[in-house]
């Protein structure tokens, strides 16, 4: 069952006909010009900021422009944890709930940390996790994010 929840998110990040990123912009002269902006519009000025000045390559060859020559490219991880939790939000509700559960392991193994782990975590941190009645998955899954490096 594992298995094909598994296999069910990923094919969701395949089709999925939008996602979200923590930061799609990645490194270079843009992403230091329009740090700490949020939206399409920002986004879409420091991809094309980096593109035009060749600042990324630059950057990962130098290691400058916020560029880490030997960093770790992550953003799809955490892009398949959003889009999982927007398929199944209100099951994993319940599970962080009673902190175990099925989403709670299929969201452990996209992040690859321990589940029982995260879940202690989500059920001690829920309150923080879903703060209203209306959250929004992307916030769900930035408290998760930073609840799971803790």
């Amino acid at each position: 069952m594992k298995k094909i929840l598994v296999l069910s998110a990923l094919i969701s990040v395949l089709c999925a006909a939008q996602a979200y990123a923590v930061d799609s912009t990645g490194c270079g002269l843009g992403s230091l010009a329009w740090q700490g902006e949020r939206g399409k519009v920002a986004q879409l000025f420091a991809v094309t900021t980096n593109g035009t000045f060749g600042s990324q390559t630059f950057g990962i060859s130098s290691g400058t422009s916020g560029c880490d020559p030997n960093g770790t490219i992550t953003g799809g991880t955490r892009r398949m944890a959003v889009t999982f939790l927007e398929n199944n939000l209100d099951q994993f509700a319940l599970d962080a709930s009673r902190g175990e559960g099925e989403t709670i392991e299929t969201l452990a193994g996209i992040l690859k940390v321990d589940a029982k782990v995260l879940g202690a975590k989500t059920k001690d941190n829920f309150d923080y996790i879903f703060d209203s009645e209306d959250v929004q998955v992307l916030n769900v899954a930035l408290k998760i994010f930073e609840i799971a490096n803790a």
